[in-house]
């Protein structure tokens, strides 16, 4: 069950985009898991990808194809991450792309793989095989939901944003969907996110806002401190919005899209931890007045990774002993512990190196009890300020990932 009260928007189409789901069978009966999606002649595409050196077949793939080609069609399984696989795996992710280019008609490099699921098992070939002549019969601008659901494993909810925006009078489409409920931290994670719009942008330019938008939001979260094999994003446009060229972040225009493309990305990245396996909390992390970026992400990792607080958060034990302990030994130099700070939501719990002077037990047992709230943390230290989001770990999150390959 997710935190909080999911809404699934509608996502109309974009321009010079269009999807399908087909039940190839690759791992899951009875539900769709290969994706085909197409992206108009002189789409723009940018990417970034997993930073674990045991990076997936099509990771792989996929990084070398966007940097040597024009990007025309992705190819997406669920329930098995081809990772891990050897010179096999990476022949199954080139003959993949091989079959979608011999049908499209468009060089190989023009196609990019993606999959999700098991690590370690080959890739069913005879069901891809059989899925894909099925996935371009079934193409349409329409299939944004079922797409997003054939992407989920252990997800209970289809992730999918949508936003519109005026860029000089024009009016410019975004529509963002996303998989991802386990194996969640920064550095990416068992996530896979794809963001198209119909804007004109120059490749670089579109690059660098994906690369900006990804540190400010999936570089921003975390379930359980794994990062995966297969993390990817894809960010596109098509070009298909009459405006002119955006050909830099810097431009009044460029800012526009780029904060635009960064609240989609945001909100996808929450959605994911909103639906971490097993979470009954969303927990907002506000580490503010660090030296630099580095400290305050240091102790905000510190204390969403720390078993014992996100036990204490499902147990809805304000228990903040273990918070203060977390800061500690985050590892940041030169702190001075009688100038933090520690709120619970707008309530101090902790200052001058103990427990606030009006803090009582039962108003931290009143934060604890909701199901969302944020943990801020004043250092004390400077300027700089950083937040991110986390869950809580619960039984069923035993119980998922122990059942996980049965």
């Amino acid at each position: 069950m997710a935190v909080g009260d999911i809404k699934t928007p509608h996502l109309p189409p974009v321009s010079g985009i269009r999807l399908s789901s087909v039940d190839a069978g690759i791992r899951y009966a009875g539900r769709e898991d290969l994706v085909l999606i197409e992206l108009s002649e002189g789409s723009s595409v940018a990417g970034c990808f997993t930073r674990n050196l045991y990076k997936a077949a099509p990771v792989i793939v996929s990084q070398k194809h966007l940097a040597s080609a024009h990007t025309r069609y992705l190819l997406i399984n669920s329930g098995n991450a081809n990772a891990c696989t050897g010179l096999q795996g990476m022949d199954d992710a080139y003959n993949s792309c091989k079959q979608v280019a011999e049908l499209a008609n468009v060089p190989i490099e023009s196609v990019l793989p993606f999959s999700t699921g098991v690590i370690g098992m080959p890739m069913n070939m005879n069901a891809v095989e059989k899925g894909v002549p099925r996935a371009f019969e079934n193409l349409s601008e329409e299939n944004w939901e079922s797409v997003a659901k054939a992407i989920m494993t252990t997800d209970t909810f289809a992730k999918m944003v949508t936003r519109e925006i005026e860029i000089d009078g024009v009016k410019v489409r975004i529509n963002g969907i996303a998989k991802g409920a386990g194996m969640i931290r920064p550095d990416m994670a068992t996530m896979l996110a794809y963001v198209f719009t119909d804007a004109y942008v120059q490749k670089e330019t579109l690059q660098n806002i994906c690369s900006l938008a990804t540190d400010k939001s999936f570089n921003r979260v975390t379930v359980d401190g794994d990062t995966s094999t297969n993390d990817s994003i894809i960010l596109a446009a098509t070009g298909k919005a009459e405006m002119p060229l955006i050909d830099s972040v810097e431009s009044s225009q460029g800012q526009l899209l780029a904060k635009s493309v960064i609240d989609v990305f945001k909100e996808l990245a929450q959605l994911l931890v909103r639906d971490g396996e097993g979470a009954t909390k969303f927990v907002t992390i506000v580490v503010d007045n660090g030296a630099d970026t580095d400290d305050c992400l240091k102790v905000a990792y510190s204390i969403a990774h720390s078993p014992l607080v996100k036990t204490a958060m499902f147990a809805s034990d304000p228990n903040w002993g273990r918070l203060v302990a977390a800061i500690g030994r985050s590892g940041v130099e030169q702190l001075d512990v009688s100038n933090v700070r520690v709120w619970l939501d707008d309530l101090l719990i902790v200052e001058d190196a103990g427990v606030a002077s009006g803090y009582r037990e039962e108003l931290g047992q009143q934060v604890f009890d909701q199901a969302e709230f944020t943990i801020r943390i004043d250092l004390g230290m400077g300027n700089c300020s950083e937040t991110i989001w986390t869950c809580d770990l619960s039984h069923e999150y035993v119980s998922i990932n122990a059942d996980y390959r049965s």
